[in-house]
């Protein structure tokens, strides 16, 4: 009896299953030894509640099930002999157990239920797992398309998963047979895939297949089928396999296809370079426009290395490392801007790189470069710096590129050993005024020339403007030193040019200058040089001159006068004078606005101490735009005696016909000083009205229909004046005081002054006389027939205020001859 119960209580521990008793009468219960180690596991001490240790949330299953068992429905029958089960958690919730209970009747009332208690803990985790484990497998089906068969070889019945039959679009109740299957095989399809499927049947040998299927619904699919044959549980071979629909997956990889011959037509059409590398950096494969750009053809480049193909004298470098491009977060793309490839014949070619890493389906990771050839572009930009750089007209650096130079030369170690030459043409105006423009530039180039073929190594000459050429000196020592250079470059611009049939004698105002361990800028070279360039000039013609420390000193001081002069012009700090023009009866007719300077320092300067600084820091049409502007609009509230109003006549040195803006320039100051066009005359010198091309003159005679009149000023000093006379787009000409000064005592000034005069009588032009300084002056003038008169013998430059107070007076006394 012993043995019989020790072997039950084995049996329950290893089913995990105790007994119970419930004594309706006493509510006694009896719990057995295995059910009772089963609470102790649970940590919880069991007394006579059935509901000891439940969870909260589950003793109301266990309630219900209890109150089935003591019903006495149907006579006390509704329970009798019938065992009922409830699964409950235990109180913390971390197992799970089938409780199962059943009633005894004794004179037909419950005396007495019992029952069991089984921890199913484990079972239900592996029923969830293989609840999962199945949906996890119908999930990847799903996302796959893909369903699994059986078929019977013996009876030809076949067994489809449920995705299979959604894939075929067939109801999962239809039996299905082989024939059913073959039967959706596309017509087309169906006698081969039959002999596969008849093949793995009789040979047992594993197959796979693609084909169209037909569905249900008339859709048209693609599926991938696998078959393989095994033995069934009944030892009789059962063919088993799936079916996946890969519709989709054949469509994108059509689309794949069509775009990468699509990509592949692109490559070979293109017009660029397209080359495709490996690891080892040799090519593999190149488009047509690559093997012409290099004039070799695919079969000649297949397998050169970059190196192989790049020119010797480049310096870009190999190409990037694959591993640096293949970095995380590495760019995928790389650009080379310029590489000089040589082609079959040696001839050099400039491409611009762009390279990407491109990974083919096998995993070999290449390059992908187009080539794309800069070289028509790299010359259309050097073309362009060139032009940039250099004079239009002699080739020789200008500017810009005299600057550069300069400031390489002054960081090098050497800085102490260059030199600059400032060299200015001597007379040159009277070539350009006798023989003309072109005849001037005939001469420059010719200079030029000689420059470059007469200096010495490490020396380069340039052009800056006009008739100045500058030479930049890299080593005085190996030249013999300054003074050796500037009698070099003298004795090169001193000689004799056959210029339009003749031979013209020319030589050069040189200045020199160097750095002298001073931190002087390139910038300061050039004002030095160009500072003792004029002080050789006031030497005479062809003399050289060396900026000493009272020079550079003196330049400084120039430097420091140009940028008060500009804070000036920002700021109104100029002032202007006006002095009267007259009539032969005194009246007013005209008033020439003369710029002043109230330095603050200096006291009220005249104009030959600022106009040289003005016109060497560029800024004479600035000036020039101050004093048009401010002169119209004071004139423009000028009194009008005897109700004659009187003109304005403005000095343009800076703002000259040939700029670009000079109509609308002017147009605006009128507009703004709301003064009438036919009250302004432009004086200009001759040297700026000759030889204007037909646009500016078609722009002044635009300006002059409007009202506005232009004067020659200081004519008659030109070699060729009286000549041109005919030739200038100007309505007034004025007589320079040069001659007027001299009348009365020098017959020949009295013949230029008279032939002036006639000249303008005869072509309709008014003319005014500069200089009025005597009485015998303005008679003898007045003889000649000058129109209108201007001097100190009226009056001398004035303020504003103190000319509306002349203009206040009426006509100005005319003084007899004596």
């Amino acid at each position: 009896m012993e043995t019989e119960r020790a072997r039950l209580l084995e049996a329950q521990r290893l089913a995990r299953m105790g007994s119970w008793s419930y004594d309706v009468a006493s509510g006694a219960v009896h719990r057995s030894e295995v059910l009772l180690e089963m609470y102790a596991e649970l940590g919880v001490v069991p007394d006579d509640d059935l509901l000891c240790g439940v969870h909260p949330d589950d003793r109301g299953v266990l309630k219900d099930l209890r109150r089935k068992l003591l019903r006495l429905d149907d006579g006390g029958t509704a329970t009798e002999g019938r065992t009922l089960e409830a699964e409950v958690r235990s109180e913390v919730g971390d197992r799970v157990y089938v409780c199962r209970a059943r009633a005894e009747f004794e004179g037909g009332q419950v005396s007495l239920l019992h029952g069991t208690v089984q921890d199913v803990t484990e079972a239900r985790a592996l029923e969830r797992q293989l609840r999962d484990d199945r949906r996890r497998l119908a999930d990847a089906q799903k996302a796959a398309q893909l369903g699994v068969w059986e078929w019977n070889l013996q009876t030809g019945d076949v067994v489809w998963s449920d995705m299979l039959h959604e894939l075929f679009d067939v109801p999962r109740d239809e039996r299905t047979r082989y024939q059913s299957y073959l039967d959706l095989v596309h017509p087309d399809d169906r006698a081969w895939v039959d002999d596969l499927w008849q093949q793995l049947a009789n040979e047992e040998v594993p197959i796979q297949l693609e084909h169209r299927i037909v569905r249900r619904d008339g859709r048209q699919r693609v599926f991938r089928c696998y078959g393989v044959v095994v033995k069934g549980p009944d030892g009789l071979p059962l063919a088993v396999g799936t079916a996946q629909d890969i519709t989709e997956q054949r469509a994108a990889e059509t689309r794949m296809k069509r775009s990468s011959q699509r990509f592949a037509d692109l490559v070979s059409l293109t017009p660029v370079g397209i080359g495709l590398f490996d690891e080892g950096e040799r090519l593999v494969d190149a488009n047509d426009a690559l093997c012409d750009l290099l004039g070799m053809d695919l079969e000649q480049l297949r397998g050169m290395t970059a190196d192989r193909l790049t020119h010797p004298d480049d310096t870009s470098g190999g190409l990037p490392s694959i591993d640096e491009m293949s970095a995380p977060d590495a760019e995928r793309t790389h650009k080379v801007p310029q590489r000089i490839l040589v082609r079959r014949d040696g001839v050099q070619v400039y491409c611009e790189l762009h390279i990407a890493l491109s990974v083919q389906d096998d995993g070999r990771r290449f390059w992908l470069i187009v080539f794309q050839d800069i070289t028509e572009r790299r010359r259309t930009a050097e073309a362009l710096r060139h032009q940039a750089t250099h004079d239009e007209l002699t080739g020789l650096p200008n500017r810009a590129l005299v600057k550069e130079m300069l400031g390489e030369l002054l960081e090098s170690p050497d800085r102490s050993k260059v030199a600059v030459l400032f060299c200015d043409i001597d007379n040159f105006k009277r070539v350009n005024d006798s023989l003309g423009h072109d005849a001037g530039d005939e001469l420059l180039v010719a200079l030029a020339r000689r420059l470059e073929g007469g200096l010495p190594d490490g020396c380069t000459a340039a052009r800056l403007s006009g008739d100045e050429y500058v030479i930049i000196c890299e080593n005085l020592d190996r030249v013999g030193g300054v003074d050796a250079l500037a009698t070099r470059v003298a004795g090169l611009l001193r000689t004799a040019v056959p210029v339009h049939g003749q031979l013209v004698r020319v030589s050069a105002s040189i200045g020199a200058a160097v750095p002298n361990g001073s931190r002087a800028t390139g910038n300061d070279l050039l004002r030095f040089a160009d500072a003792a360039m004029f002080e050789a000039k006031r030497s005479g013609a062809g003399r050289v001159s060396l900026a000493s420390a009272a020079l550079i000193a003196s330049a400084d001081r120039q430097v420091h006068l140009e940028g008060q002069l500009r804070e000036a012009l920002q700021h109104d700090g100029l002032a202007l004078h006006f002095q009267p023009v007259v009539g032969v009866d005194g009246v007013v007719q005209t008033a020439e606005a003369l710029v002043r300077w109230p330095h603050p320092d200096r006291g009220l300067l005249p104009p030959d101490i600022f106009l040289p600084v003005a016109e060497q820091g560029d800024l004479m049409r600035e000036l020039d735009r101050w004093v048009l502007r401010t002169a119209l609009k004071e004139a423009s509230s000028w009194p009008e005696p005897g109700g004659k109003p009187v003109s304005v006549a403005v000095n343009l040195a800076g703002l000259v016909p040939g700029d670009p803006e000079f109509a609308d320039i002017v147009a605006d100051a009128i507009a703004e000083a709301g003064i009438p066009w036919d009250r302004v005359v432009l004086e200009l010198v001759e040297t700026a009205l000759v030889d204007l091309p037909s646009r500016v003159r078609q722009t002044m005679d635009e300006l002059v229909e409007r009202g506005i009149r232009f004067a020659v000023d200081d004519f008659g000093t030109g070699y060729s004046s009286l000549a041109r006379l005919k030739d200038l787009p100007a309505q007034i000409i004025k007589v320079d005081r040069r001659f007027v000064s001299g009348l009365g005592k020098d017959p020949s000034d009295f013949a230029v002054a008279k032939a002036v005069v006639d000249m303008a009588r005869a072509m309709d032009r008014r003319c005014v006389a500069e200089g009025v300084e005597t009485a015998t002056q303005f008679q003898v003038l007045r003889g000649i027939g000058v129109d209108t008169y201007q001097g100190w013998l009226f009056s001398r430059p004035v303020p504003p205020k103190e000319f509306r107070a002349v203009l206040a007076l009426g006509p100005l006394h005319i003084p007899r001859a004596g």
